[in-house]
């Protein structure tokens, strides 16, 4: 029996789990006062997490450290001042897709995706370089104070995305790639939704590092499983073993919401059938009796009755739960000398008794069994099916694009099989190291199978392709060029199988700002930069551009259908129906009729551009013509 605490509550303990719940890596374990150890504030990290330049200070404590950490926190934390410009001649079905292509650094993509997707991501996979020695990592530049990273961002500079080899000389191996992929992570488990989930696949070389970073970025407790895959059965063949697998690291937002699906075994059917349909055995009888039994789980134990006289075609028998007359009792059975429980509670087996039976077996012993009518199961830590194995993947992709063109993408098989695992019907998948766009390809393919309707979102930086490569020689200037081309095959592809499935995307480039930089001393302002405070539009931006960056800053879908109208001689964009109306007029024509007659729609949100307007007098009338004809609509301009 449980004892009253007799106390007030421990607000501190309440007020760290609250800290814990926003920001995970600042909860660590040490040593307190006493000796003890604690789950204590590290106030350090906390300080970091709230500020804008590098805090001091490190102490004693469990957790993982390298050089450039502090630094990395501060770059994902950083703001920068940058847009995603839409590409139509790249995309496929702009207008209708609910699918995105984001080209440009993953680093970047993330900071701009965090208003718009918030908590809404349901699954992310990532493939990020395994740190090899050979591949290239993402090179961050940690060393400018943020006024200057501030600048920077907000110019078009040639070493905005800039890779480099990371070689096991470089005296940061481990830092730099630990730094590179920390402040993607970080942004990254703010997209999750709290019952989403992120499979992240890896080798032995980060292996051990990723799994600590993780637990500090999620949180221990958030850890789902580390899944051995089988890539090369035969091994390979260099080193003290032949190595036959890779890894992926599991991790959900949050343990109490994240419900992972089974999976459907082929071939699996159910070998009995009554009214309702077929149906297998499954033994009610917990069989882990050193953890559950009649000592610590006597809440589950009770006995059934059974009705031996009656019974159906297949010599199974009926289970009630209270006595009556000529009723056979039946307890679980005793095991090692403890007494062992069912799986369900009294009340559960009564309200679910139709779904039970007994049978007698040959040793005269009846036992207790669940119909159990499902056709799955759940997946195993061991994923060894020959659909997965890294050739296969290189033969998909050389179907669709030819030989040499990419090297090791990953199987449609496996991402199929982890998004199912980790997704529903109509969930939201981020890929933000895409690479050939194997989930991409994967979602769609998952979507013709089952008739689902996920969504997907990939990044990619358009880093260039060798020019001796094979894929060079095909017209593939960069990584993100082969994977929008294989998005646009696999789709073709599934399509004319699936007409229903949406295998379009919308290409988004990371530019920057559309508006014009204003960083000007008052004595070095000309008349010609007087323009810039009538208009600060860059001047090479169109119409749509500015929607894309209004969407970002009005944290609205960007994968909503846009429809545009002319009303007035005005080009509007609508944005889902009335969700969003856009008017980015820019020579003075917007007056109060145009105005009145764009109320009338009763759009959600709208926006103006400020040359857009007649005159001072519409833009002040503005407001108050939406109040009147339109009272929710929420009015803005640029």
């Amino acid at each position: 029996m449980d004892k009253l605490k007799m106390h007030s509550p421990n607000l501190t303990e309440d007020n760290i789990a609250r800290i814990r719940d926003l920001f995970p890596g600042c909860v660590t374990e040490a040593r307190g006062e006493d000796g003890s150890v604690a789950l204590k504030v590290d106030f350090d990290q906390l300080r970091q997490e709230l500020s804008s330049s590098i805090v001091e200070g490190p102490q004693e404590r469990y957790h993982l450290n390298w050089p450039g950490k502090r630094e990395a926190l501060l770059t994902a934390n950083a703001p920068i001042v940058k847009t995603l410009r839409p590409v139509r001649e790249e995309s496929v079905d702009f207008d209708t897709t609910k699918n995105l292509f984001i080209e440009g650094d993953n680093l970047d993509a993330l900071k701009l995706l965090q208003e718009t997707y918030l908590g809404k991501v349901k699954m992310i996979y990532i493939d990020p370089p395994y740190n090899t020695g050979n591949d290239f990592i993402y090179e961050d530049d940690f060393a400018e104070d943020m006024e200057s990273y501030k600048l920077r961002s907000n110019q078009k500079d040639e070493e905005g995305n800039r890779l480099t080899h990371n070689t096991p000389s470089n005296g940061r191996f481990h830092s730099d790639w630990l730094s590179m992929i920390y402040a993607r992570l970080k942004l990254a488990r703010n997209l999750l939704a709290d019952d989403g989930v992120i499979f992240i696949s890896i080798d032995d070389n980060e292996g051990s590092n990723l799994h600590r970073l993780c637990d500090e970025i999620f949180g221990g407790e958030n850890f789902v499983a580390q899944l051995t895959v089988i890539v090369k059965p035969e091994g390979r063949r260099y080193g003290s073993f032949a190595k036959t697998h890779d890894y992926m690291l599991a991790y959900c937002k949050n343990q109490e919401y994240a419900n992972l699906n089974e999976i459907f075994v082929e071939g699996l059917e159910h070998p009995h059938s009554d009214e309702f349909g077929g149906f297998t055995l499954k033994g009610l009888r917990n069989r882990n009796v050193q953890a559950f039994n009649s000592t610590n789980r006597p809440n589950l134990r009770y006995p059934f009755f059974v009705d031996k006289k009656k019974s159906d075609a297949n010599g199974f028998f009926k289970v009630f739960t209270v006595p009556f007359d000529g009723a056979v009792k039946v307890e679980a059975s005793t095991v090692d000398g403890l007494q062992s429980v069912w799986r369900w509670g009294k009340d559960k087996s009564e309200k679910e008794k139709d779904s039970l039976l007994a049978y007698e077996g040959q040793d005269g012993e009846i036992r207790i069994f669940q119909k159990e009518r499902k056709l799955s199961q759940m997946a195993k830590t061991v994923l060894a099916d020959k659909e997965i194995i890294s050739n296969k993947g290189t033969k998909e992709l050389q179907a669709l694009l030819g030989k040499g063109i990419f090297d090791f993408p990953k199987p449609v098989a496996l991402i199929k099989l982890i998004t199912a695992i980790g997704s529903n019907e109509e969930s939201l998948i981020l890929d933000f190291f895409s690479g050939s766009a194997t989930t991409a390809h994967a979602v769609m393919q998952l979507n013709a199978d089952d008739g689902g309707a996920r969504k997907f979102i990939m990044v990619q930086l358009p880093e260039l392709t060798d020019m001796h490569s094979e894929a060079f020689k095909a017209g593939y200037e960069s990584i993100a060029d082969i994977g929008k081309e294989r998005i646009r095959r696999a789709g073709k592809k599934i399509s004319n199988e699936y007409p229903n499935v949406d295998v379009g995307f919308r290409v988004l480039r990371i530019e920057t700002s559309n508006m014009a930089d204003v960083y000007y001393a008052p004595d070095a302002l000309d008349k010609a930069n007087l323009n810039l405070f009538v208009d600060n539009i860059k001047p090479d931006r169109t119409a749509e551009d500015l929607l894309f960056q209004v969407m970002l800053d009005w944290g609205v879908d960007l994968a909503l259908p846009i429809e545009k109208k002319v009303i007035q001689g005005k080009d509007v964009f609508f944005g889902d129906g009335n969700a969003l109306a856009a008017c980015f007029d820019a020579h003075g024509g917007v007056d109060e009729a145009f105005v009145k007659e764009l109320a009338t729609h009763k759009p959600l949100r709208v926006v103006f551009r400020d040359a857009g307007f007649k005159d001072s007098a519409v833009k002040i009338n503005v407001e108050q013509i939406f109040k009147l004809l339109s009272p929710s609509t929420e009015v803005k301009s640029i």
